[in-house]
């Protein structure tokens, strides 16, 4: 059941020369409402300026035709604040440029509502409300300075400054549910009361919009006066990662054996069994084209239902050529999914086997690595789990990034007591003891791929191997020239700062990374081979000043006792 709303709009210029209120919204349907939810705005122009109308129109037109541009992945927050700041850059750059721009500023109110959840974003005097079994909220507040001669002086509007703080929030959506956006020409003549009462007498959102922006009109509003009226008619009972696990609630398949057909598709091999999950290679059997079904043990619980879902989710949404791809099959009877199939091996495999990397190979597959990875980070993901047994080398000579079933993305509430991952490639931090710091990041990932190059080089890891459940404690990285001295001293330099043990000392960006790599001898990097002791211990400096003074304290205290 997907959320359905009724909504309805009016807007007036009233005793203004022209209406410098701008509203809009998006009603999507299928798959962009359940991912990216409806979004709708209403913005004032800075009324006494140039442009009021052009800035408020500007900025709810590309708020609504670039939040759905932004990857389904981020936080709804995050899509909405990305936009904004960009609006707001623009809006500012005109007023720096030309004489009559200066002022060319709106005020913003703007809610999302997705799920079973809204979102709201919010800058200036405009206002959203909600009406909830008889009780109006207002949910913002207006951003106005306290002038004693002069009425909403706005302290915060789009395109006002440089930079705009953005007030947001979020709650849950229930049936019956009105939620009212409204400009300052509406609030500030008819007050809270009288459009309470307004909303209560007209359950129509259409006539409640037309009524509230009217009567305010009537009594006197020396503004414009804009009105855009939401009731949530009904709810979807899950979230979009429920609704995800709900799509794929169908039979986990029986254990299948090489030969054995299921919805037209042929398996051709078992690729890997664990506890939990079933890899095999498969072809359709209409075409022929090959690929990859994965899925579940029969004893799988919902968890792990979930977990597979949210991995499809997140692997059909990774559309760059370093990630295989999803294959849609819209017949299946069971529940699992399919990818694409590419002839090769993983690196750990290549390893097992025996190969060897040179350095110059290894600063090619690093660049590879930091491509993938840098596509995955763009869209918030965080792979969590990267070593050589996920990163494939195809026969085509094209580095993959596989197994995104313990990745994480900002726009999803995953929250596990320990982090998934493989010991030896996981960051200090996320062995630390506030759960902060425990959370793997951007900075955690960077980490794994320094370390995967690193024993890619030298067999080693650069802390030592860790075992799992073990609470290990790192000094210094051994430099992998211990174990190859043919490494050169640039790629050793990259390699160490990419596994410091402080997120600080490391790349930030897996493209810093990746040029760092690409640079090579001709700028090479400049890392401290030691830390210092200092920084390894903190309180060494008191420990020094301690000892220092009871030294010197035992000194007088004996030249005392001879005086």
């Amino acid at each position: 059941m997907p959320l359905d709303i009724a909504l309805g709009y009016s807007t007036l210029t009233g005793p203004r020369p022209r209406n410098e209120d701008y509203y809009g919204f998006t009603t999507p349907e299928g798959a962009e409402l359940e991912n990216k939810g409806l979004l709708a705005a209403v913005a004032d122009g800075v009324g006494g300026h140039a442009k009021g109308r052009e800035a408020s129109e500007f900025t709810v037109r590309g708020l609504l035709s670039d939040y759905y541009a932004t990857p389904d992945t981020w936080a709804i927050p995050k899509a909405l604040d990305t936009v904004l700041q960009a609006l707001n850059r623009w809006l500012y750059s005109q007023a720096q440029k030309q004489r009559q721009n200066v002022g060319m500023a709106t005020t913003l109110t703007a809610i999302v509502m997705r799920g079973s959840r809204y979102t709201y974003a919010h800058v200036g005097d405009s206002r959203l409300y909600l009406l909830r079994a008889g009780e109006l909220i207002k949910l913002t507040n207006d951003h106005v300075w306290d002038h004693p001669e002069l009425d909403n002086v706005l302290s915060r509007a789009i395109g006002l400054d440089a930079t705009v703080a953005v007030d947001y929030g979020e709650g849950e959506l229930r049936a019956g549910d009105v939620f009212m956006l409204c400009s300052d020409g509406v609030w500030n003549k008819l007050g809270d009361k009288r459009m309470r009462e307004l909303l209560l007498d007209h359950d129509n959102p259409q006539t409640a919009a037309t009524r509230l922006a009217g009567s305010a009109e009537d009594t006197g509003s020396q503004d414009n006066c804009t009105a855009l009226v939401i009731r949530v008619n009904t709810v979807p009972s899950e979230r979009l990662r429920d609704s995800i696990a709900r799509a794929h609630s169908l039979p986990l398949p029986p254990p299948l054996r090489v030969g054995e057909e299921i919805d037209g598709l042929v398996i051709d091999a078992v690729l890997h069994d664990s506890r939990i999950t079933l890899l095999y290679r498969a072809h359709i059997k209409a075409s022929g084209q090959p690929c990859v079904l994965k899925t579940l043990h029969e004893n799988a619980d919902p968890a792990d239902i979930a977990a597979l879902a949210h991995e499809e989710w997140l692997t059909r949404r990774v559309t760059d050529a370093s990630f295989p791809q999803v294959i849609p099959w819209p017949q299946h009877t069971h529940l699992y999914y399919l990818m694409s199939w590419h002839e090769g091996a993983t690196l750990g495999a290549w390893q097992k086997q025996g190969r060897r990397w040179s350095p110059a190979e290894v600063e090619e597959l690093g660049i590879r690595l930091l491509k993938g990875v840098s596509a995955l980070h763009r869209l918030d993901i965080v792979h969590r789990d990267i070593k050589p047994d996920n990163l494939h080398l195809g026969s085509d000579g094209r580095l993959r990034i596989l197994d995104l079933g313990v990745a994480a993305s900002d726009g999803q509430d995953f929250n596990e007591i320990n982090n998934p991952g493989t010991p030896s490639y996981m960051a200090p931090e996320l062995y630390a003891g506030h759960a902060e710091e425990k959370r793997a990041s951007v900075a955690s990932d960077l980490y794994a791929c320094g370390v995967t190059l690193y024993e890619l080089l030298t067999r080693k890891y650069p802390y030592g191997e860790i075992e799992p459940f073990q609470k290990p404690k790192f000094g210094d990285p051994t430099p992998p020239t211990r174990y190859r001295p043919d490494i050169p001293e640039w790629l050793e330099a990259v390699l160490l700062k990419a596994v410091a043990r402080d997120p600080e000392d490391r790349f930030e960006t897996a493209e810093e990374f990746m040029l760092a790599l690409e640079r090579g001898a001709h700028r090479p990097l400049r890392v401290p081979r030691k830390t210092p002791l200092l920084k390894r211990d903190p309180h060494l400096g008191l420990k020094l000043f301690a000892a220092i003074s009871l030294a010197l304290n035992l000194i007088l205290l004996y030249l005392w006792m001879l005086s």
